[in-house]
């Protein structure tokens, strides 16, 4: 098992773009196609709770070799399901067995009732004489922290306890430095027949055709406490299965339903809403969108914020508890190692040994610009969709110290715009959503120098203090909103002066030190379109620009023009393709005008879906073009699932349809609405407005236009129909 072959084998590198993953609330697992966890990984495959890996090693031999892995699926979100089979075997002395004699099924639920996951094998003798049969575990864990793993941290070293077995039962523990102990406990039904000191061996006899189970539990424990004795499961791998159905379908419930005629839309659109299903989340009795897996498995700002927006039009709810939630964790201080001042909100949050210990500043972390003006726009626009001011009132004093931040905290080297520059020495250098150490850059490729005013953050302050604006105005505090939108024209007026760069006709990625430009072209300013800040007769310039065969891959559109140097198509920001960002821009093409083109996106967007296994888009993707492959080329450690990825084709789904909650005036405008050419018929059920509900149906005319029908209605609601979004 130790050869120096298996140890080199052990110590490649591996990708995790095609993990199997599971996730069931706060537990989720990372498995290779054959549903193991290659022993002492680094790169990511596991069992994780609460940002510790309890599993970085679990491996099946048959007679000592590897199974050959047939088929794999982990499409309930939950569950996942194997198919193996054996390489050719040396049995019982001399006696040769042929590949594929043996037939290995494996179903692997997450309990979360258990913090368990259950693996049962069932083990098949294909073949017309009986076999017996040798199979082993093995089982390893260093109870890693996140950081660790991915090498941002040298371990906090607590004590590792020798593995011991006792009556059936593994356990594996670890008394943390941060005095948690950690365990993981391995229930064999059967018990093995033989055990090593952090392995289990069977002896399967099995006749022509026959069936044997074996059933292994993992459970995970966390304690302030040493346990005295092995945890009590309460359910089972079947109980367990239907209840994470009965969850898939009741989260499926709560969210509005779309039906089209296309298949392929219908089976995206079901993958984006299960996927953000399974990444739903509670803290604090709150819950929320978990960024992504395996590396973002927590609370983040940004993130779940516009995980948030963008589910808006399916399930508003999530948005106002993630607003109660990030409310609940704003800044209160000024605290350099944290990056927090007051007012501002969090980046991220961890709960796992070096949090604990803090010897990582994610206790939380403050350190991106975007959090604060996003959480305020995430406030407006849910006002929007409820027409309750009762959210407003409740966070007032957590919205007041919003804009104090954006007003004050970020400006003592730039007085018009709000920039970013890290103070923690555990921090992370730039800031914005490409946060990424080489994404901020100039024309010569060298890196923007802080202080540094991104873009499309510009943006976002001026889109929240509108939506801020209109709140007050509605609670009768009209100075306030009055001053606030003359913050917002005053800014918009300065911004599209001092960012446009009219050799390139296009906007700069950010401001730096001593206010000079970073002019290359990027994705970032079709985020700024989103927001409304760029002026109408510059517009057409940015379309222009992002749908070029320099930006656009036929895909979606790149993070960074491939003519620019630093581009790299599989370079995290400076080349890739993200589907968040694409459906943040289509929206910004559908304000100005620029159906066709927002269009062009969704259809790029969706046939890159169709390539991805289980139709799950991926947090990010490579920048080749359609003419370089036929096929979307996977980014390497890529999260999936990811939040904001599953919500953007949802999100990019609405932008067409153009639905504008108005539920202060009891309306729903549906302003210019579209359909790709390969849709004529959609249905969008259960749309709520305040207190009521919608039923809509979306037809698709021969001259392209779209007719809009109400098919059912609860409540007051009216439904107006705009040719103009002003």
């Amino acid at each position: 098992m130790d050869t120096s072959q298996e140890q080199q084998a052990r110590a490649a590198p591996r990708s995790v773009a095609r993990a199997v993953v599971i996730k069931e609330r706060d537990v989720f697992f990372l498995a290779e196609r054959s549903g193991e966890v290659p022993a002492g990984n680094q790169d990511g495959f596991g069992l994780y709770y609460r940002d510790c890996r309890f599993l970085n090693g679990y491996e099946l031999r048959l007679a000592g070799t590897n199974p050959i892995a047939l088929f794999c699926s982990a499409e309930r979100g939950s569950i996942a399901q194997f198919e193996l089979t054996n390489e050719t075997l040396q049995l019982d002395g001399d006696t040769q067995v042929a590949q594929q004699t043996f037939g290995i099924t494996l179903q692997r639920v997450i309990d979360s009732r258990d913090i368990a996951v259950h693996d049962v094998f069932t083990f098949e003798n294909y073949d017309v004489q009986e076999h017996t049969l040798p199979v082993s575990f093995y089982f390893q864990s260093a109870f890693e922290d996140v950081f660790e793993i991915r090498g941002l941290h040298p371990k906090k070293v607590g004590k590792e306890i020798k593995p011991e077995w006792r009556d059936g039962l593994l356990t594996l523990s670890y008394a943390g430095a941060d005095r948690i102990n950690r365990r993981l406990e391995v229930h064999t039904d059967p018990k093995p027949q033989k055990t090593t000191a952090s392995g289990a061996e069977f002896i399967l006899k099995l006749g022509a055709g026959e069936r044997r189970k074996i059933h292994l539990t993992l459970c995970i424990i966390e304690s302030r406490e040493q346990p005295n004795s092995p945890a009590a499961l309460r359910s089972d791998p079947v109980r367990a299965a239907n209840a994470i159905d009965c969850r898939s379908q009741e989260w499926l419930a709560q969210c509005t339903q779309v039906e089209t005629d296309s298949t392929l839309l219908n089976r995206v659109m079901t993958r984006s809403l299960l996927d953000l299903g399974i990444l739903k989340s509670s803290l604090d009795d709150w819950e929320f969108f978990s960024a992504g897996l395996p590396w973002y498995g927590t609370l983040f700002g940004r993130d779940s914020i516009i995980a948030a927006l963008q589910m808006l039009a399916y399930q508003p709810q999530i948005a106002e508890q993630t607003i109660h939630l990030l409310a609940k964790y704003q800044g209160s201080k000024t605290d350099d190692w944290r990056d927090e001042q007051p007012g501002k909100i969090l980046h991220e949050l961890r709960r796992g040994e070096l949090a604990n210990l803090n010897e990582i500043p994610q206790t939380p972390y403050y350190g991106s610009v975007d959090s604060t003006p996003l959480f305020l726009i995430l406030v407006g626009e849910h006002a929007n969709w409820t027409g309750d001011l009762s959210l407003f009132r409740d966070i007032r004093t957590n919205i007041e110290r919003a804009l104090h931040w954006i007003d004050n905290c970020c400006h003592e080297a730039n007085g018009r715009y709000l920039f970013y520059s890290s103070k923690s020495s555990k921090g992370l250098g730039n800031q914005g959503w490409k946060d990424s150490g080489d994404s901020i850059m100039n024309a010569d490729g060298s890196l923007a120098q802080p202080p540094i005013a991104l873009v499309e953050v510009q943006g976002y302050v001026y889109r929240a203090k509108l939506l801020i604006a209109d709140l007050y105005g509605r609670a009768r505090e009209d100075s306030t909103a009055v001053r606030l939108r003359q913050e917002a024209e005053d800014l918009k007026s300065q911004f599209n002066r001092d960012f446009w760069i009219d050799e390139k006709q296009f906007y700069a990625i950010a401001l730096q030190k001593e206010n000079r430009p970073a002019a290359v072209i990027t994705s970032n300013p079709g985020q700024a379109l989103w927001t409304g800040i760029i002026d109408d007769s510059k517009a057409a310039a940015v379309v222009r620009q992002l749908t070029s065969d320099d930006m656009f891959s036929g895909w979606g559109i790149r993070t960074l023009c491939l003519q620019e140097r630093r581009f790299n198509p599989i370079g995290y920001h400076v080349g890739t393709v993200w589907p968040h960002d694409n459906s943040i821009i289509a929206a910004g093409f559908r304000r100005y005008g620029f159906d066709g083109e927002a269009v062009n996106i969704l259809n790029g967007i969706v046939e890159a879906a169709e390539n991805f296994e289980h139709h799950r888009l991926p947090e990010v993707f490579a920048g080749f073009s359609q003419n370089q492959f036929s096929l979307p080329v996977r980014y390497p450690v890529a999260c999936h699932p990811q939040a904001w990825a599953a919500g953007s084709i949802p999100f990019m789904v609405s932008s067409l349809l153009g639905l504008r909650a108005d539920a202060f005036n009891n309306r729903l405008r549906v302003i210019r609405p579209v359909l790709p050419s390969s849709l004529s018929d959609l249905e969008f059920r259960g749309i709520r407005i305040g207190g009521s509900t919608l039923d809509l149906r979306f037809q698709r005319n021969r001259d392209g236009s779209v007719t809009v029908n109400v098919m059912n209605r609860v409540g007051k609601v009216k439904v107006e129909v705009e040719a103009d979004s002003n």
